[in-house]
This record gives structure tokens, sequence and C-alpha cells, in this order.
């Protein structure tokens, strides 16, 4: 037998017993066994007398806040008998001794910081911090010319629009309240100044200490990811390539549709009770995404990576008004499609990390880029060497992209490699007349096939 997340020893009852059954509330359970030392053994001299089962349990009681009351009973162990306290996971948390909180992580207790004891506490009430009332805010602190934009966002390309005007809009998303209310959320995305909860600092790197350019972001969410994507198009690589189309393309050194991904990920997933300001640094080589806010409890990278995980949404109002403002395919989908655009464009996949604190993506270019006669290798084991000969890259690249996803839109395309619409158009009509795809249905609601 020994410690872990579930089990503790102590020698003697004393306030550390209390705080490990405050860290076993606020995490899943557990028990502290009395008398027992590091190694499991029985503690000799150790005896429990007539009134000490009570006496602990009373303590345990009035020392902790909301009060809890731990199961108690004696057990043998090795011969000896020895206080077995346990507690189950606390429906009302964070639980408290002495004005502090812990958790229990593995073997040890955690002392919990301010955010993580207010994320706790949203947890079990099962709220986001986006979803409550903040008295500083009024009407006055929100454009309705920024909510109008919004509704056009919803209803393009919709045949049931939205007709109501701004501020009745924002009642039926719930972002406002019949009193006059803002939640957080509504400040977030709408506010007419700056919104200093939402500062992302971007620069420009010539090597990690030499900045050649930045700037300080802080605007309202859905500004900030134009913007973002904007200072990203500054400072990466272009370039043209001349297909024998009318038109030469367009490719960015990173397929922009996956950058777009990061950037939605970050502004909707960020912790904005933490006071640190999201960082964006673009090196030659390889882009830095890092945003405050850890991954949801019980999330891994592996999962993450892999998509085995159910999401798990940080700001629930935020989220679902990206996703109602077509921002959002749909939740838990968007590191897949990350990944997918990565690999359709030649490039290695982003690395993604826990990092001080918060959570951090780095993706790479052209140093870690395939060459064009090791990307035509990579489609031909898919596609038949015979295509990959008569294709050009962005052609073969289209092809694999319609394979993922046969009702992937001209738009998207155009978003996923960087290039122009007309250059997608273009490529298609040119893959369509020679026999490599075929559209099957109308435009609104068809489908690709890769023939």
């Amino acid at each position: 037998m020994q410690e872990d997340g579930y089990t503790e020893f102590k020698s003697s009852f004393s306030d550390k017993v209390v705080e490990s059954l405050v860290a076993f509330a606020n995490a899943n359970g557990g028990k502290v066994l009395i008398g027992v030392d590091d190694k499991g053994d029985p503690v000799r001299g150790f005896s429990i007398g007539a009134e000490s089962l009570q006496n602990w349990v009373n303590e345990v009681k009035n020392k902790t806040s909301p009060s809890i009351i731990p199961d108690v009973e004696i057990v043998n162990i090795g011969g000896a008998d020895v206080g077995e306290l346990s507690v189950r996971e606390f429906p009302i948390k964070p639980v408290s001794f002495k004005g502090r909180y812990f958790k229990r992580i593995k073997n040890s207790n955690h002392l919990l910081s301010i955010n993580e004891i207010s994320e706790l506490h949203l947890k079990a009430i099962n709220a986001s911090w986006d979803s409550y009332v903040n008295p500083k805010y009024s009407m006055d602190d929100i454009s309705l010319d920024k909510v109008q934009d919004f509704i056009d966002k919803c209803n393009r390309g919709r045949s049931i629009v939205i007709e109501d005007d701004a501020v009745t809009a924002l009642n039926k998303f719930e972002l406002i309240e019949a009193g006059g209310g803002i939640l957080n959320a509504c400040f977030l995305l709408f506010s007419r100044r700056d919104v200093f909860a939402a500062t992302i600092e971007l620069g420009r790197f010539s090597d990690p200490i030499s900045i050649k350019d930045g700037l300080t972001l802080r605007s309202d969410l859905f500004s900030e990811v134009e913007e973002v994507l904007g200072f990203i198009r500054k400072h990466i690589n272009k370039e043209y390539i001349i297909t024998g189309n009318p038109q030469r393309e367009e490719r960015w050194q990173y397929p922009m549709q996956s950058l777009r991904e990061i950037v939605i990920n970050m502004i909707v997933h960020r912790n904005y009770t933490s006071p640190d300001a999201s960082l964006i640094k673009i090196y030659n080589e390889r882009i830095e995404f890092w945003n405050p806010g850890k991954l949801p409890e019980g999330i891994s990278i592996d999962q993450l990576v892999n998509g085995n995980y159910i999401s798990r949404i940080r700001n629930v109002k935020v989220a679902s008004t990206f996703k109602e403002a077509q921002l959002i395919e749909r939740y838990g989908s968007g590191i897949k499609r990350i990944q997918q655009g990565f690999t359709i464009y030649g490039l290695k996949p982003p690395f993604f990390e826990e990092f001080q604190g918060g959570f951090r993506v780095t993706v790479y270019s052209n140093s870690e880029e395939m060459t064009n006669s090791e990307l035509g290798e990579k489609l031909g084991e898919k596609l038949g060497e015979k295509l990959g000969e008569k294709l050009s890259k962005t052609q073969q690249l289209i092809i694999e992209a319609m394979r993922e996803n046969s009702k992937i839109s001209q738009t998207e395309l155009a978003r996923m490699f960087g290039v122009s619409d007309t250059a997608v158009q273009n490529n298609t009509k040119y893959l369509q007349e020679n026999g490599f795809i075929l559209r099957v249905g109308p435009a609104k609601g068809g489908h690709w096939e890769v023939l």
C-alpha cells in the first residue's frame, strides 16, 4: 500500500490531516489513514482513545468551510488498529481549511491559486465566468454597430435569418439580462472601448531576444481574430505559383485556414480571469501562440492531438456566439482541422504543450517543409504516381482536401491554402473537365467525389 491520489498516511492526527481531507473533497474524494508511517506500516505505540474518533470529526467540521464531515472507522493494518477518515468529492466547491484551498494532485496536496479557486467554483455550479453579469458595464459600453455586424455574420448563407434589432438580439442570445445587466461575454464581444482583459501581445522576432515589430491588441474578440491574422500576414512570406492558368496563384508560408483556427481557439478558450496577456511570437521558421489557461482537467495533450476527448468549454457564451457567427463549425473539431491543414500543406504538424501556466501551440514553416518532390511522393501514395505527375501542387492539394472532406467549399479551400477564390475556381474547373473530380448535387448541400 502506498500514497496516491486517493490515499494519504499520517502518523497522528493534526491540521495536516484536515488539509488532506479538504484536498480530497476538492478533487475526487479519498481517505487519510492515521497511525501509519510514510511506508504504509503501523506506527509503533500509536493507540486510538475512546473519544478520538468523535473529536477528530468535530475538529474537521469546525476547521473547514463549507463544513465537511468525514466517515470514520477503525481498520486493521499489519495487526494494528489505525484510524481511517474518508470523504467523497464535495458537491459545492471549493472547500477551504483556515481560509486556504487545496486540491489533491497525484500523491500531494496542491495549494490553489485565485484563478484555480474561481474555475473550480464555476465548474461546481456548472457555469462559466463569461456568463456572469458585471456591474461595471452598461449598455453605454456596448457598440450596437458591432452587434449588427454579428447579426450579419449569422445571416450569411442562411435561409432563415435574424431580423431583430441589435438590443433584441442581445436579449435572445442571453448576453444581457432583462434589467439591463451586461454579461462579461457581451463586453468581450461588443465593447466600444479597449478590452484590457483581452490583451494580445504580438511580435516579429529575428531571434529569441531581438524584436523587429510589435503590436498590442485590446479590441473586441471578433475584431481581434482579423487583426491578429493581419499582423501575421504582414510578417510571413508569400510565393506566387505559375500554373498556366490566366492568373498566378498565391501561396502563404503557412496554411492560413489552420492559423485562423488556432487564433479562434486562443480567443474562445482563453482564461479571461488571468492578468496575463496572450502572446504571439513570429520567427523566421516558426510561430508560437501562447494563451493563459491550461487544458480542462481530465484532458491530456495526447487525447487532444488524437481527438479522443469530449470538448469542455471554458467560456460558454463566447463559444456559442462564435458558433452562431459561423466562425466555429462544431465544438472539439478545430484541432483536427488544424492538423489536416498542415499535413495537406506539406508541413510538419503543430506542437501542442502546456507551458508556464498556459497552453502553447508552435507551428513550423518552410525550414521544415517538404520539397515539391517529397510532397509529390506523399500524395502519390494516396492518389497514384500518374496523378501526381499530371497535376500541379495546388491541384494535388485540392484533391487531397476533397478526399478528407467531401463537403469542403471552394472558399474553405482558398483559406486553407492561402490562395485566391479565383485560383481555386480555375483549378477546380480544370480537375472537373479532365475527369479527376465530380460534383454531386447542388452547390449548396452537394459534395465532391474524387475519381
